[in-house]
This record gives structure tokens, C-alpha cells and sequence, in this order.
């Protein structure tokens, strides 16, 4: 009787999980799309997709997208060859992130999980291990992400300091960060937090949280025991050389970013793109499908720091994040093929 109400208990868990896990970034893509639309010009955005853009350069930011994927794919493999896991190649390195960015676009998060089982079955290893390595990917990204704010932070000060001041966001943001007692707070939830996890050490909650820090742990200590830590390093600064200049190279694309590039000061455009990119990448703190509404307003909010309009902002988000969505679902699609070719003509041969 206990055995099953207790097996019932997390049937529901799981239930309550997922639909957590599937309609939280619904709800948030689609309120924060819908505030979108309601405070732009949906016409003028219509008038500069149609006749404003040139499709140029953000085919040269769709290439860039591709690339940065496939450099992806060829650094995740360096860290599963130091885990151990040494039956996949450079191209299906490539193809598990093809498949994982195409349906992270589905729900988040989706991809990851669906990239470590296919490198699980497909080398035969233990999933943790895949697990371990994705986070320790994922731990190296966070790491970047820092190192960007802290640029932009130094780079682009007065930017920087406008969003503190024009946004209520921003304004929030510095007073929180301004307040002693929220620091106090935090420092208290943290002590009380780590007393609690001590009382109770041997709970079997306490004794998963452990497990799962400690492959986290894992992972990341993949990192480092390269043996080709060099390469490893060339192929991060790679993909994020190649983010970043996903969002500069789409300045081109539009007369009011362009005006940017020309701007004294803006050192040919690099200041305010860096600002827009650590915009965007800031908005994956926020759960939604793809990034959509998160990413498209993170960045009007930086382009709006340099006095370009909502409507103008909400378009160069749109079209970017639009074509770049299309070649995240296009490698996807190739990904799938490619697998199903692959174990038909492995099946043949046998």
C-alpha cells in the first residue's frame, strides 16, 4: 500500500514536472512576444523586411551560425575522447549538436538531454558520463558569458550605465545590487542553507543533490585533463568569435544599425555590438522556446541604448532571430537524415 501511493506521489512529481518543463517557456515566449507586438509598428517592421534589409550579410550570419556549430561539435569531441568515450567522430560530434540546437528550439533543454543519449548509444557508454561532459560544455559557455559582461562592463561603461538609468529593469537591477541587505540576505540563505544540507547529509535528497554535484564536478574536471588543451581553448575562442560577429555582421544588414558602425568612437561598430551581443546572451537566463521574445527584446533593449526605436529594434530581432532559427532547423533536418542513412546503411552491410 505504501509502496504504491508512494509510487503514485512521483508519478504526479513527474507529470507536474514536465508540463512545468513544456508550458513555463510557452507561457513565457508567448507573453513576452505578444507585449512585443503591442508596442511596436507592426506595419513599419513589415516595410523594412520587405525593402530594408540586406540579405547579404545575414546570409553571412547564417554561415557563421553553421560554423560556429560545427566548431562546437568538434570541441564537445575533444572533451568526450578525455572522458573515455572514444567511438564518435568529428562528424557525428557535428551531428549531435545539429539534432540538439534544432530541438532545443522546440522546448528547452530538450536537445541537450536528446545529444547525450544519442552519444551514449551510439559509443556505448554510460550516459552520465555524456551527461558530465554536456555540463562541463555548457560550464565553459558560462564561463565565456562571464568574460563578456565583464568586457562590456569595462568597454562600454557609459552603455552600461544608460540601462541603469532608462530602463526600470536596469534601475532595479543597481539598486539590488547597491543593497547591502540584499547581500546580507543572501549570504544568511546560503549559511542556513549549508547547516541544512549538513544536518540532513545523509537524506536520500542531500545524497542526490551530492551524486549530481559531483558529476557535475566531473564534467567540468574533464576540462582539465586535455591533452590538447590548446586546441580545445582556439575552438572556444571560435564559437564565440563566431557569435559575436553573428550579431555585428547583421549591423551591415540594416541603414539603422549601419549608422552605428560610422559612429565616432564606436570603434567601427565593436562597442555597440558587443553590448548587443551580451544583451542576447544574458537572455538565456530566462527559459523560452529558441529564445524567442527573450532574445528579441534583450536586444531592442541594447539597441534602444543607442537611440535606435523599438519598431527598428523589434526588426533587426526579428529577421535575425528568424534566419537564424531557419538554419538551426535546416542543420537539424540534415542531422536527421543523416542518421537515418547511416544505421540503413549499416543495416545493409550486416
Amino acid at each position: 500500500m505504501f509502496s504504491a501511493q508512494q509510487h503514485n506521489k512521483r508519478c504526479i512529481s513527474r507529470i507536474i514536472a514536465t508540463v512545468v518543463k513544456i508550458l513555463l517557456p510557452l507561457a513565457i515566449s508567448a507573453a513576452l512576444i505578444r507585449w512585443l507586438l503591442h508596442n511596436v509598428n507592426i506595419h513599419r517592421i513589415e516595410n523594412i523586411i520587405h525593402d530594408g534589409v540586406d540579405y547579404r550579410y545575414i546570409c553571412i550570419m547564417m554561415a557563421l551560425t553553421a560554423l560556429s556549430l560545427i566548431i562546437r561539435g568538434f570541441r564537445w569531441r575533444l572533451q568526450l575522447n578525455a572522458a573515455g568515450v572514444n567511438g564518435v567522430s568529428g562528424i557525428g560530434g557535428c551531428i549531435a549538436i545539429f539534432g540538439a540546437y534544432a530541438l532545443n528550439l522546440v522546448f528547452p533543454f530538450l536537445g541537450e538531454a536528446w545529444r547525450c543519449v544519442f552519444i551514449a548509444r551510439k559509443a556505448d557508454v554510460k550516459l552520465s558520463t555524456v551527461v558530465g561532459t554536456d555540463i562541463g560544455d555548457r560550464a565553459s559557455d558560462g564561463i565565456m558569458i562571464v568574460l563578456f559582461i565583464a568586457a562590456t562592463i569595462f568597454i562600454a561603461h557609459n552603455a552600461m550605465v544608460r540601462f541603469m538609468d532608462y530602463y526600470s529593469v536596469g534601475r532595479i537591477l543597481h539598486e539590488l545590487i547597491s543593497d547591502t541587505t540584499v547581500w546580507y540576505i543572501i549570504g544568511i540563505t546560503l549559511l542556513a542553507s549549508g547547516i541544512m544540507l549538513y544536518i540532513f547529509r545523509s537524506s536520500h535528497f542531500v545524497q542526490g543533490m551530492k551524486h549530481s554535484a559531483l558529476r557535475i564536478w566531473n564534467g567540468f574536471a574533464v576540462l582539465f585533463h586535455l591533452k590538447k588543451t590548446g586546441l580545445y581553448l582556439l575552438l572556444t575562442v571560435g564559437i564565440w568569435a563566431c557569435y559575436f560577429f553573428e550579431t555585428y555582421v547583421c549591423f551591415y544588414a540594416f541603414p539603422f544599425t549601419r549608422e552605428l558602425i560610422t559612429q565616432p568612437g564606436s570603434c567601427y561598430g565593436m562597442i555597440p555590438g558587443l553590448v548587443v551581443f551580451v544583451f542576447g546572451s544574458c537572455s538565456i537566463l530566462i527559459p523560452s522556446n529558441g529564445g524567442l521574445g527573450t532574445w528579441n527584446i534583450a536586444v531592442m533593449f541594447a539597441l534602444g541604448l543607442y537611440n535606435i526605436g523599438d519598431t527598428d529594434g523589434a526588426a533587426y530581432s526579428m529577421v535575425c532571430w528568424s534566419m537564424q532559427t531557419l538554419t538551426y532547423a535546416t542543420l537539424g533536418i540534415f542531422s536527421a537524415c543523416y542518421i537515418t542513412f547511416t544505421r540503413r546503411k549499416s543495416k545493409k552491410t550486416i
